[in-house]
């Protein structure tokens, strides 16, 4: 279950007014949620892991179309927090077998954090005595992110070890960054056995520039 962004190109500047199109992608939010509620029927899991992902999907309606609503302030702004939004719902209703947490200034998920170079942690561990590093989202791409300010991560002498316990640190840049930018982005984590993947997950974070 995975998700890379619906609009990726000018058209989503398909309406001038913010206020519309905020409109428009809180009731989009709503409606694909039901998608995803709909791979949890399939899945037809144990009682208390279904409430768990149905759960986490109508937490991320929520706080979503709250973002939506308040934080963002322009058109590419509403885009990221919605596929912000579209990711977490994918992540939910696929499980979270593993470990993980990502942290901006202690918080995680929905986060903020002011312009510069924003310290990331991220702490994973895996299961059965299996070790984890820090995977890839997609092919040879290590990070996904999506930004109103051209945020990226640095990528030079990145820890890629297996770990017991992970503990370690990323570097985002947002020097470009402005009050009210937002930057979206993932982590997988790989859970490794004998040097082979045995499982991957993503963890998706939204910062809100303040």
């Amino acid at each position: 279950m995975d998700y890379d962004g619906i609009r990726v190109d000018d058209g989503s500047e398909r309406t001038d007014n913010v206020n519309d199109y905020k409109v428009t992608c809180i009731d989009f939010i709503k409606d694909i949620s039901h998608d995803y509620e709909a791979w949890v029927d399939y899945y037809k899991l144990p009682e208390d892991e279904d409430k768990k992902r149905r759960a986490g999907i109508k937490a991320t309606i929520e706080r979503t179309n709250e973002w939506i609503a308040k934080v963002a302030q322009t058109i590419k702004a509403v885009d990221v927090v919605m596929n912000d939004g579209i990711q977490k719902m994918a992540e939910s209703t696929a499980g979270k077998p593993l470990e993980i947490g990502v942290f901006v200034n202690g918080k995680s998920s929905y986060t903020m954090a002011n312009t510069g170079i924003i310290d990331i942690n991220v702490k994973s561990s895996g299961r059965q005595g299996r070790k984890t590093k820090l995977g890839f989202h997609f092919k040879d791409t290590r990070f996904r992110i999506e930004s109103t300010c051209g945020a990226f991560f640095d990528e030079n002498n990145l820890p890629t070890e297996e770990f017991d316990l992970m503990d370690i640190h990323l570097k985002l840049h947002a020097e470009n960054a402005q009050q009210r930018d937002v930057i979206s982005f993932t982590v997988t984590i790989s859970e490794m056995e004998n040097d082979i993947e045995f499982e991957r997950r993503g963890l998706t974070t939204i910062i809100h520039i303040v």
